[in-house]
């Protein structure tokens, strides 16, 4: 890091260790400072030794202190075996003095460190050598000592972090028993050095820098170190609400697993929240001098020497490890004071520069709701980019739009649509959508383009096109399975990606009902048989119970690799492995034939139907940050969540015109909506803003405005649905209001000008 202190104080440390270790090699009282030594020459040095080494004042000379130690643990049964410090040891000794003596010698090396509290059940130290509440009790016990005692720890394990880093080990492969042990401190995300710069980076650093192997090893450690052995995995699903799962993502840990690997990241987590808050305290103590502080936005880029960088690096490794094992839900990751205090908006410019240095970069930290502001501000800067660049362009190749207009006719959406998109060229449709229906008046602020996503994705989808097929038990739609669909069909394909594309980049929510897999492939991830369950799950549940048959039950069924499906009426064959017609289904073979199948239904049979899907997606959104998202996260950024929580809304409502929550027609509105049912309460979310979604975080992240309309009149409430904001007279009467609002919402669709 620049304009470091830390080059000169590592010098400082080691010179201070190296003489130690020729001070006690000399009073053959404890092990030597080469690393070339086996562990058992060590510890063979350590039972052997004898303190001869006169006493000095405490620090002065540490070796003279650990020779005293002699007379009081030389008969243990650790020092017979070369452990150098337990719990138990611990609490045996009767002084302070020896007390530091004793950690002296366990932080001498990260070696020697790794050799202490060894795990005594056999059974659990083949997943991790070291004891972790053995480690827990020791630091309890440390932590009840005087400041004389905690002060040693913590230079000594500063001393242990900085050997880690500067002088790697080449010839033992138990560094990560050395670095659990320090993590497992309690204090560790606050030490710091004398000029107050954090010491857990550096601890994040030293993991960084081992070889892949040592770095999965202390993985497994953080899943094994505090689980029990043999218990039964219990799957759970991630816990982000409203998002449909697939059983794919089920945990793959136990309990304790799940429990012990949430520890440790615990401890990452700690350190990045500690370090958000007293940024963001700073910021504010300086922004409003003498005044209460207020909270303030962060960015990555303003922290000094980039020290969370290096934690969010060393917490991506845990994460990648997470990824592939299924440990704990991947919304364990999320932090909160990231997601509250980072300045976002000055991280997104910093994440599209080659070196620049941002929260964008570590999308495991951010929840769904932060991602989707990332993709806003993404659209904001293109849009007025393009804005911009069209009035330049206009200067010299005459008048040019700057917003993408669309003027359709609401009985012949998608073949406008489509031959309006079709013309278009790329930077286009980066500007802002703006949407006109022949024959209205209304003026798009928002509210129009938000209708039109409803109408237009509502025909594609209805049986009329036949492109998608929905499941009848699940509502998903997926593509029919087609060998050769006409040009047409493509170009309509073609055009719902590109729509779902503009939906996200215009920041519409849709009601729309893909399954999972989905978005995985639009993500480019792979899917699996139990994705079938949510496409098919009459298919799904046949293939899985071939695997409960036996030889002469498969034998009895005579099933080859080859299927019949139907396409538009005519049923069709298709061979799922070459000559599949002649391939009997076998117990051998029988996995071969549901992944082949699996294949078919999300690969091969829709293979074109998804490329143009994909193609029409990617047009709008293949650069934007929807490819750091999860399929769950893009999920919700296209269709918003399903809680339909009004008493969140309730709360988050502004009133306006003189209308406050104590009004009595106010009391009287949300007293009628409590009553609706769902699918009422979702026509007075589209009345009222042009869309039936919840946008992500609920529905208390949506700006509803309610405002005076006048006194008490026969007239129904009206909205500016772009605003979002509902047009409510002052009603005598519950009754009159209850009938009223719910005449407006049975009659909400069209625009005109009021």
């Amino acid at each position: 890091m620049a304009n470091s202190p830390e080059p000169s104080r590592k010098r400082q440390r080691t010179d201070r260790r190296q003489q130690l270790a020729q001070t006690s090699a000399s009073a053959s009282a404890m092990v030597t400072r080469s690393r070339s030594r086996s562990a058992a020459q060590i510890a063979s040095k350590h039972s052997s030794g004898s303190a001869t080494s006169a006493k000095l004042p405490l620090l002065e000379n540490p070796t003279s202190i650990i020779s005293g130690v002699g007379d009081s643990i030389g008969n243990s049964e650790m020092s017979q075996t070369g452990v150098v410090l337990t719990s138990k040891l611990l609490y045996e000794l009767k002084s302070e003095k020896d007390v530091i003596a004793k950690l002296i010698e366990a932080f001498l090396e990260p070696c020697t460190l790794a050799r202490s509290f060894p795990q005594k059940d056999a059974l659990r130290a083949l997943d991790c050598p070291v004891d972790a509440a053995d480690v827990r009790s020791a630091y309890t016990f440390l932590a009840k000592k005087s400041k004389r005692v905690r002060d040693e720890l913590q230079r000594l394990t500063i001393d242990a972090i900085n050997t880690l880093n500067s002088e790697p080990c080449d010839e033992h492969d138990s560094q990560m028993n050395a670095v659990l042990i320090i993590l497992l401190n309690p204090k560790i995300t606050e030490y710091t050095h004398d000029d107050d710069t954090p010491v857990f980076p550096e601890l994040c650093s030293a993991i960084l820098s081992q070889p892949p192997s040592q770095r999965t090893t202390l993985m497994q450690y953080f899943v094994a170190s505090d689980a029990v052995p043999g218990t039964n995995s219990t799957p759970a699903y991630p816990a982000l609400p409203s998002v449909r799962h697939t059983v794919d993502e089920q945990l793959l840990a136990s309990d304790s697993e799940r429990k012990s690997f949430e520890s440790y990241l615990s401890i990452f987590q700690k350190y990045v929240t500690q370090e958000m808050v007293k940024a963001a305290q700073r910021i504010a103590r300086s922004a409003s001098a003498g005044s209460e502080p207020a909270a303030q936005k962060v960015s990555l880029h303003t922290l000094g020497g980039c020290s969370l960088v290096i934690v969010a690096q060393c917490m991506a490794l845990i994460n990648n490890y997470n990824n592939t094992h299924k440990v704990v839900p991947y919304t364990a990751f999320y932090n909160d004071a990231v997601n509250e205090h980072a300045d976002i908006k000055e991280d997104v410019p910093r994440f599209r520069m080659p070196d620049g240095i941002s929260f964008c970069s570590y999308p495991f930290l951010l929840s769904p709701t932060t991602k989707s502001e990332i993709i806003r501000i993404e659209s904001v800067i293109l849009m007025r980019t393009e804005l911009q660049d069209s009035f330049f362009r206009a200067m010299f190749s005459g008048v040019t739009c700057p917003y993408l207009v669309l003027e359709v006719r609401r009985d012949n959406l998608v073949r406008d649509t489509l031959y309006q998109l079709d013309l278009k060229f790329s930077q286009d449709l980066r500007k802002q959508l703006k949407v006109r229906f022949v024959g209205e008046e209304g003026v798009d602020e928002g509210g129009v383009q938000k209708e039109f996503f409803q109408l237009i994705v509502r025909d594609v989808f209805s049986p009329k096109y036949g492109i998608f097929k929905a499941s009848e038990n699940t509502h998903f739609y997926w593509f029919r399975p087609q060998p050769k669909p006409a040009k047409d069909a493509l170009e309509e394909i073609r055009l719902t990606g590109q729509l779902i594309g503009l939906a996200v980049y215009n920041a519409v929510i849709l009601d729309i009902h893909l399954p999972p897999a989905m978005y995985k492939k639009l993500l480019g991830m792979p899917v699996t048989r139990e994705d079938l369950r949510e496409v098919d799950p009459e298919l799904h549940h046949g293939l899985m119970q071939l695997l409960n048959l036996t030889p002469e039950e498969l034998e009895f069924l005579e099933r080859t690799f080859e299927i019949e499906y139907e396409d538009l009426g005519e049923l069709r064959t298709h061979e799922l492995i070459p000559g599949g017609a002649h391939t009997l289904l076998t117990i051998q073979n029988r996995d071969l034939f549901i992944d082949k199948y699996v294949d078919f239904v999300f690969n091969v049979g829709c293979e074109k139907q998804f490329g143009e899907f994909k193609s029409g997606f990617d047009r709008i959104c293949g650069s934007s940050y929807v490819r750091y998202m999860r399929p769950q996260e893009l999920e919700l950024l296209v269709c918003g969540c399903s809680d339909l929580d009004f008493t969140a809304l309730e709360r988050s409502t502004i009133y306006d015109g003189g209308y406050s929550k104590e009004t009595t027609v106010i009391q009287y509105f949300w007293k009628v909506v409590g009553e609706f049912t769902d699918e009422l309460k979702r026509k007075l979310l589209f009345f009222a803003t042009s869309s039936d979604r919840v946008p992500i975080g609920g529905l208390s992240k949506l700006h509803f405005v309610i405002a005076k309309n006048g006194g008490d009149s026969d007239r129904l409430p009206t909205s500016h649905t772009c605003f979002n904001v509902l047009l409510l007279p002052e009603y005598s009467s519950l009754e009159k209001l209850r009938e009223r609002l719910l005449t407006a919402i049975h009659n909400s669709e069209g625009f005109g000008m009021i």
